[in-house]
Protein backbone atom coordinates (compact mmCIF):
# COMPACT_ATOMS: atom_id res chain seq x y z
CA UNK A 1 0.00 0.00 0.00
CA UNK A 2 1.11 3.17 -0.85
CA UNK A 3 0.51 6.88 1.24
CA UNK A 4 0.48 10.25 -0.26
CA UNK A 5 1.11 13.33 1.48
CA UNK A 6 -1.71 15.99 0.33
CA UNK A 7 0.59 18.95 1.01
CA UNK A 8 3.60 18.10 -0.72
CA UNK A 9 2.82 14.68 -2.75
CA UNK A 10 5.58 12.40 -0.53
CA UNK A 11 4.77 8.79 -1.14
CA UNK A 12 5.23 6.33 1.60
CA UNK A 13 5.56 2.71 0.43
CA UNK A 14 5.17 0.12 3.11
CA UNK A 15 6.92 -2.41 0.22
CA UNK A 16 9.44 0.02 0.33
CA UNK A 17 10.05 1.17 4.04
CA UNK A 18 11.08 -1.01 6.91
CA UNK A 19 7.87 -0.20 9.22
CA UNK A 20 4.13 -0.31 7.48
CA UNK A 21 2.70 3.32 7.52
CA UNK A 22 -0.68 2.15 9.49
CA UNK A 23 2.62 1.45 12.40
CA UNK A 24 4.04 4.70 12.91
CA UNK A 25 3.40 6.83 15.67
CA UNK A 26 1.08 9.06 15.75
CA UNK A 27 3.46 11.87 16.20
CA UNK A 28 5.49 10.52 12.61
CA UNK A 29 5.67 13.72 10.52
CA UNK A 30 6.25 13.94 6.52
CA UNK A 31 9.68 14.10 6.34
CA UNK A 32 10.00 16.62 3.64
CA UNK A 33 7.63 18.93 4.25
CA UNK A 34 6.38 18.18 7.88
CA UNK A 35 2.83 17.41 7.69
CA UNK A 36 1.05 15.06 10.01
CA UNK A 37 0.43 11.61 9.53
CA UNK A 38 -3.37 12.19 9.23
CA UNK A 39 -2.15 14.46 6.20
CA UNK A 40 -1.47 11.21 4.18
CA UNK A 41 -4.48 9.44 2.50
CA UNK A 42 -4.56 5.98 0.88
CA UNK A 43 -3.14 5.82 -2.93
CA UNK A 44 -6.66 6.35 -4.78
CA UNK A 45 -7.54 3.98 -7.44
CA UNK A 46 -6.93 4.91 -11.07
CA UNK A 47 -10.59 3.83 -11.51
CA UNK A 48 -12.11 6.18 -9.00
CA UNK A 49 -12.88 9.53 -10.12
CA UNK A 50 -14.16 12.23 -7.78
CA UNK A 51 -17.12 14.33 -9.36
CA UNK A 52 -16.63 18.33 -8.45
CA UNK A 53 -18.64 20.96 -9.57
CA UNK A 54 -17.85 24.08 -10.80
CA UNK A 55 -18.76 27.11 -9.10
CA UNK A 56 -21.65 28.97 -10.78
CA UNK A 57 -21.19 32.21 -11.67
CA UNK A 58 -21.38 35.33 -9.94
CA UNK A 59 -22.90 38.23 -11.20
CA UNK A 60 -19.82 41.65 -11.57
CA UNK A 61 -20.77 43.23 -8.56
CA UNK A 62 -18.52 45.33 -6.32
CA UNK A 63 -18.04 44.90 -2.60
CA UNK A 64 -16.53 47.39 -0.34
CA UNK A 65 -13.45 45.29 1.32
CA UNK A 66 -12.81 45.21 4.86
CA UNK A 67 -9.81 46.62 6.07
CA UNK A 68 -7.73 43.48 6.76
CA UNK A 69 -8.79 42.24 3.20
CA UNK A 70 -7.52 45.62 1.96
CA UNK A 71 -4.26 45.16 4.01
CA UNK A 72 -3.66 41.57 2.63
CA UNK A 73 -4.08 42.73 -1.26
CA UNK A 74 -1.89 45.49 -0.75
CA UNK A 75 0.79 43.07 0.85
CA UNK A 76 0.11 40.88 -2.27
CA UNK A 77 0.64 43.41 -4.27
CA UNK A 78 3.81 44.64 -3.14
CA UNK A 79 5.32 41.26 -3.02
CA UNK A 80 4.19 41.22 -7.30
CA UNK A 81 6.04 44.39 -7.28
CA UNK A 82 9.25 43.37 -6.17
CA UNK A 83 9.22 40.28 -8.30
CA UNK A 84 8.63 42.68 -11.65
CA UNK A 85 11.74 44.39 -10.13
CA UNK A 86 9.52 47.93 -9.54
CA UNK A 87 10.78 48.69 -6.07
CA UNK A 88 8.51 52.09 -5.74
CA UNK A 89 5.86 50.60 -6.70
CA UNK A 90 6.20 47.62 -4.48
CA UNK A 91 7.15 50.29 -1.40
CA UNK A 92 3.85 52.19 -2.39
CA UNK A 93 1.56 49.19 -1.88
CA UNK A 94 3.60 47.95 1.30
CA UNK A 95 3.15 51.40 3.06
CA UNK A 96 -0.72 51.18 2.21
CA UNK A 97 -0.72 47.37 3.49
CA UNK A 98 0.69 48.68 6.99
CA UNK A 99 -1.58 51.34 6.99
CA UNK A 100 -4.41 48.94 6.68
CA UNK A 101 -2.94 46.55 8.77
CA UNK A 102 -2.59 49.19 11.70
CA UNK A 103 -6.56 50.13 11.26
CA UNK A 104 -7.96 46.80 11.48
CA UNK A 105 -10.59 46.09 14.27
CA UNK A 106 -9.99 43.77 17.00
CA UNK A 107 -11.51 40.54 16.79
CA UNK A 108 -12.99 40.01 20.38
CA UNK A 109 -14.13 35.95 19.53
CA UNK A 110 -11.14 35.11 18.01
CA UNK A 111 -9.71 31.52 19.08
CA UNK A 112 -7.22 28.94 17.65
CA UNK A 113 -10.52 26.49 17.35
CA UNK A 114 -12.43 29.17 15.01
CA UNK A 115 -8.75 29.62 12.87
CA UNK A 116 -8.80 26.10 12.45
CA UNK A 117 -12.72 25.55 11.09
CA UNK A 118 -12.03 28.79 8.75
CA UNK A 119 -9.01 26.69 7.35
CA UNK A 120 -10.35 23.33 6.83
CA UNK A 121 -13.67 24.94 4.90
CA UNK A 122 -10.99 26.77 2.63
CA UNK A 123 -9.35 23.86 2.34
CA UNK A 124 -12.18 21.74 1.56
CA UNK A 125 -13.48 24.70 -1.39
CA UNK A 126 -10.55 24.41 -3.41
CA UNK A 127 -11.85 21.56 -5.41
CA UNK A 128 -14.75 23.40 -6.75
CA UNK A 129 -12.35 26.55 -7.43
CA UNK A 130 -10.10 24.74 -9.24
CA UNK A 131 -12.89 22.75 -11.33
CA UNK A 132 -14.36 26.24 -12.42
CA UNK A 133 -10.61 27.34 -13.50
CA UNK A 134 -9.93 24.15 -15.48
CA UNK A 135 -13.81 24.69 -16.46
CA UNK A 136 -12.68 27.69 -18.57
CA UNK A 137 -9.18 26.84 -19.47
CA UNK A 138 -7.75 29.75 -16.70
CA UNK A 139 -4.09 28.07 -16.53
CA UNK A 140 -2.61 30.87 -14.06
CA UNK A 141 -5.78 30.22 -11.78
CA UNK A 142 -5.42 26.59 -11.87
CA UNK A 143 -1.82 27.18 -10.91
CA UNK A 144 -2.71 29.73 -7.96
CA UNK A 145 -4.95 26.51 -6.64
CA UNK A 146 -2.57 24.20 -6.88
CA UNK A 147 0.00 26.45 -4.43
CA UNK A 148 -3.00 27.46 -2.78
CA UNK A 149 -4.59 24.11 -1.78
CA UNK A 150 -1.21 22.65 -0.50
CA UNK A 151 -0.31 25.65 1.60
CA UNK A 152 -3.89 26.44 2.84
CA UNK A 153 -3.17 22.79 4.35
CA UNK A 154 -0.30 22.88 5.94
CA UNK A 155 -1.63 26.03 7.90
CA UNK A 156 -4.58 23.37 8.63
CA UNK A 157 -2.00 20.80 9.84
CA UNK A 158 -0.15 23.08 11.62
CA UNK A 159 -2.90 25.13 13.54
CA UNK A 160 -4.60 21.49 14.80
CA UNK A 161 -1.08 20.28 15.72
CA UNK A 162 -0.90 23.82 17.98
CA UNK A 163 -4.03 22.65 19.26
CA UNK A 164 -3.48 19.40 20.51
CA UNK A 165 0.62 20.56 21.18
CA UNK A 166 -0.05 23.59 22.39
CA UNK A 167 3.29 26.29 23.13
CA UNK A 168 5.31 22.91 23.16
CA UNK A 169 4.53 22.81 19.22
CA UNK A 170 6.97 26.03 18.99
CA UNK A 171 9.52 25.35 21.74
CA UNK A 172 13.27 25.05 20.85
CA UNK A 173 12.52 25.41 16.67
CA UNK A 174 11.82 28.22 13.97
CA UNK A 175 9.11 29.21 11.95
CA UNK A 176 9.91 29.73 8.16
CA UNK A 177 8.30 31.35 5.60
CA UNK A 178 8.49 30.53 1.94
CA UNK A 179 8.30 34.06 0.66
CA UNK A 180 6.96 32.74 -2.88
CA UNK A 181 3.97 30.58 -2.12
CA UNK A 182 3.54 31.30 1.41
CA UNK A 183 4.15 27.74 2.61
CA UNK A 184 5.24 27.31 6.79
CA UNK A 185 7.18 24.98 7.92
CA UNK A 186 8.75 24.39 11.34
CA UNK A 187 12.27 23.08 12.20
CA UNK A 188 16.04 24.40 12.88
CA UNK A 189 16.51 25.12 9.31
CA UNK A 190 14.53 25.76 6.50
CA UNK A 191 13.87 22.71 4.00
CA UNK A 192 16.51 23.13 1.40
CA UNK A 193 13.91 23.15 -1.43
CA UNK A 194 10.23 24.09 -0.41
CA UNK A 195 8.03 21.03 -1.45
CA UNK A 196 5.43 23.33 -2.58
CA UNK A 197 7.15 25.67 -5.08
CA UNK A 198 10.84 24.49 -5.51
CA UNK A 199 12.11 27.88 -4.64
CA UNK A 200 15.67 27.34 -2.96
CA UNK A 201 15.90 27.66 1.21
CA UNK A 202 17.08 31.44 0.74
CA UNK A 203 13.73 32.18 -0.33
CA UNK A 204 12.26 31.20 3.13
CA UNK A 205 12.23 34.38 5.86
CA UNK A 206 11.97 33.18 9.60
CA UNK A 207 9.41 34.46 11.69
CA UNK A 208 10.36 36.32 14.92
CA UNK A 209 8.14 36.02 17.97
CA UNK A 210 6.42 39.20 19.37
CA UNK A 211 7.18 41.02 22.14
Amino acid sequence: MKYICQICGYVYDDAKEKVPFAELPDDWKCPLCGAAKSDFKPEANGDEKKVVTAIEPMEADLEKLSAGQLAALCSNLARGCEKQYKQEEAGLFKQLADYFTAVVPAVNDASVEKLAKELQTDADNYAAVRATADANADRGAARVCVWGEKVTRMLSSLVNRYLNEGEAMLKDTNIWVCTTCGFVYIGDTPPQLCPVCKVPDWKFEKIEGRA
